[in-house]
């Protein structure tokens, strides 16, 4: 397997800048803090958790690493609307074809 970031697992790309590419969320409504010192699969978090400390990604790491779907999203919505260009462009262009 190769050795890039690309194909290492997300916890261990935020484990190797704890404070840069994950930050610890403090929830302490059950009880005394259970932020576990070590960042694993099991300890780190890409979303909202509801119970318990653990370590969530940053910002920086969402656009750093691609984390998410809002990328994809976003490159829909421009499709689509290249496409609507397009399908204007070639009716526009086959309308001047006939005038000539």
């Amino acid at each position: 397997m190769s050795k890039t970031d690309k194909t290492r697992p997300w916890w261990v790309r935020m484990a190797d800048a704890p404070m840069a590419t994950c930050l610890p969320v403090h929830d302490h409504r059950f009880g005394p803090c259970t932020l576990p010192e070590e960042i694993t699969a099991d300890t780190a978090s890409l979303s909202h958790r509801t119970g318990g400390c653990h370590w969530s990604a940053t910002a920086y790491a969402y656009y750093l690493f691609g984390y998410g779907h809002g990328g994809r999203e976003w490159s829909r919505l421009r499709r689509e609307e290249r496409r609507r260009d397009r399908h204007r462009t070639r009716r526009e262009l086959r309308a001047n074809h006939g005038q000539e």
